[in-house]
């Protein structure tokens, strides 16, 4: 990746389609998993969202494992998919906005604090 594709995000729609074309290969079931997913994901990315790509790359290769081997979205994933992303995002590392700002917050407190 160059540095005017960094800075203009090109990198970033040539990933996305990427990711688009292999969901358009998935049953409707899983497109509609992986649209839910990739929204919630969205919520724990960081500016650039660059840090989202090898989460979202790992979960659309589970899906089409599991897509592959007949599996069922509720068997795949479970029946609680936000709880799914949640557990995916914080053990992978990503913070949300809120988790930043509360990290913030609490450092400037700390620190007028004298602490």
């Amino acid at each position: 990746m160059n540095f005017w594709e960094r800075i203009t995000g090109s990198d970033m729609t040539k990933e996305m389609k990427r990711f688009e074309s292999r969901v358009q290969k998935l049953p409707p079931a899983y497109q509609e998993a992986w649209e839910e997913i990739d929204s919630y994901l969205w919520e724990h990315a960081d500016f650039t969202g660059r840090n989202l790509m090898p989460i979202l790359d790992g979960v659309l290769g589970l899906l089409e494992e599991t897509a592959v081997e007949g599996l069922s979205v509720q068997e795949a994933l479970g029946g609680d998919i936000e709880g799914f992303c949640s557990a995916l995002a914080g053990e992978e590392g990503a913070k949300s906005y809120r988790d930043k700002w509360r990290e913030q917050l609490n450092n400037n407190v700390a620190r007028k604090l004298g602490r």
